[in-house]
């Protein structure tokens, strides 16, 4: 038996592990949780019953989660005189799974985010937001059904790596006089500086986990979402670094949109010359230097020596696509065609974006879960804030902690109790039995209580 915070760890309790990138759950394991801060404490008892309910009729008693209390936020500085204790990251760690409320940002100094501390400390390092639509949920755009879609934003680097010099201080004129002096660019000398680091390291280990949510989720492409036209080295090299990883780690399951360009024009003619093909995959070919010519000539001769045999005949339409978007072009394409993205991978700050952006379709933060993932601990998250003025006042939404622990539930295995919640939660918008934030946005609808919310959730598993 184990403490934390000065709290015994439930003694019948047992511990998730991880062994490579595989858990091993066992049938009563023991999950840390925040409730939150504001509107958490309401929004955690109704979600905590939901997560019973749905484990108890999925497993009829065989599986429980021993729910273990940790702290951070508002309650943990009341109670210890720190927004966040060693011990509450000590026992993330040591349980691999925990879940929690949203929580405040402390400020006028201290720490800039508890949410970023945690991932940072963590090393938490793929942010993960399905986004989808529920029958009945108000939205702005007309057919919210069509979006579906799962992104995986990396959480460690880009410009939220926080490496920034103030304006006119002397660290950022020791800079401007690198960038400018030394190396002949001209950046104003008033400028606040930051750093925008992409790694492959960083790069590769997020796109590895999204290509595998993909693949064991039966989705049908991954979007390496970037801005690579303009930020050569940095998000070019994001979407280079994505495609080595799939070609290198993944070879027999995927296949890449410039790939399937390739094939399908061989498969409607097999006597099509490489030269042929390249005039039919490259519009502007015939005004290439010689040397470019040779290059794509070159690259359809590879890709057909690598993969012809497996993934011709039609046996790419098979394969997990693999293909890339422009950051400015994908806020267009998830208005007008959502349909045609199923996994996004992408950098910090588009993640960001983007992430809001598609909720925004779907009915709002409120109905958008969230996790942060590592290789060894996930931490299931509401996207929202606080809401401290409708605290314990038993109004707010509390979907997005709810389907957070739907996630949380897929990422353990335990995908019985994880359908029946999506099931009852779905049944239980359709028959507009809503929260507040929902029911003024729904003809004929039935405002509910948070825990009355939960209670017809329940009962519509």
């Amino acid at each position: 038996m184990a403490s934390f915070n000065g709290i015994e760890v439930p003694a019948e309790g047992q511990k998730i592990t991880v062994e490579g990138t595989k858990l091993n759950v066992p049938d009563y394991p023991v999950i840390p949780y925040i409730e939150g801060d504001g509107t958490g404490r309401d929004i955690w008892k109704a979600s905590e019953r939901v997560f019973d309910a749905a484990v108890e009729k999925a497993y009829g008693g065989k599986r429980r989660v021993l729910w273990y209390e940790i702290f951070a936020g508002e309650k943990c500085f009341n109670q210890f005189g720190e927004w966040l204790t060693d011990d509450s990251v000590k026992a993330i760690a040591e349980y691999a799974v925990a879940i929690k409320g949203p929580l405040t940002t402390p400020v006028g100094g201290g720490i800039r985010s508890l949410n970023v501390t945690l991932r940072q400390v963590l090393d938490l390092y793929a942010c993960v937001r399905p986004v989808r639509y529920f029958d009945g949920v108000p939205s702005p755009v007309k057919r919210p059904e069509k979006v579906d879609v799962v992104i995986f934003r990396e959480n460690t680097e880009d410009v939220y790596a926080g490496v920034e010099f103030v304006s006119g201080s002397e660290r950022a004129q020791e800079i401007l006089s690198l960038l400018n002096d030394k190396y002949g660019y001209k950046v104003r000398p008033d400028s606040g500086i930051g750093v925008k680091p992409i790694s492959p390291t960083g790069t590769k280990r997020l796109v590895r986990r999204a290509i595998s949510y993909a693949l064991e989720f039966g989705k049908p492409s991954v979007t390496l979402m970037h801005k690579g036209n303009i930020m050569k080295f940095t998000e070019g090299a994001f979407r280079d670094w994505g495609y080595e990883l799939a070609k290198e780690e993944f070879r027999e399951q995927i296949v890449t949109e410039r790939e399937t360009w390739i094939l399908d024009n061989l498969d409607g003619n097999p006597s099509l010359s490489a030269e042929a093909n390249a005039r039919m995959i490259e519009p502007g070919f015939d005004q290439m230097s010689e040397k470019q010519r040779g290059e794509i000539i070159a690259e359809i001769n590879d890709t057909v020596a690598a993969i012809g045999a497996t993934h011709g005949k039609g046996a790419w339409k098979a394969k997990l696509l693999i293909k890339d978007r422009i950051a400015d072009s994908m806020f267009q394409q998830i208005l007008i065609r959502p349909d045609e993205y199923d996994v996004v991978a992408t950098p910090n700050l588009n993640g960001d974006y983007f992430s809001d952006a598609a909720a925004a379709q779907v009915g709002g933060l409120g109905m958008a879960p969230g996790a942060n993932i590592g290789d060894n601990a996930a931490v299931f998250e509401a996207t929202h804030g606080t809401a401290p003025k409708y605290a314990n006042k038993d109004v707010i939404n509390p979907s997005s902690v709810i389907l957070s622990g739907v996630m949380m539930f897929n990422h353990m295995g335990w995908r019985e109790a994880s359908q029946l919640i999506l099931d009852g939660l779905t049944r239980t918008i359709q028959q507009k039995r809503v929260t507040y934030d929902l029911e003024r946005q729904m003809e004929g609808a039935t405002k509910l209580k948070t825990s009355d919310f939960a209670a017809a959730i329940i009962e519509n598993m």
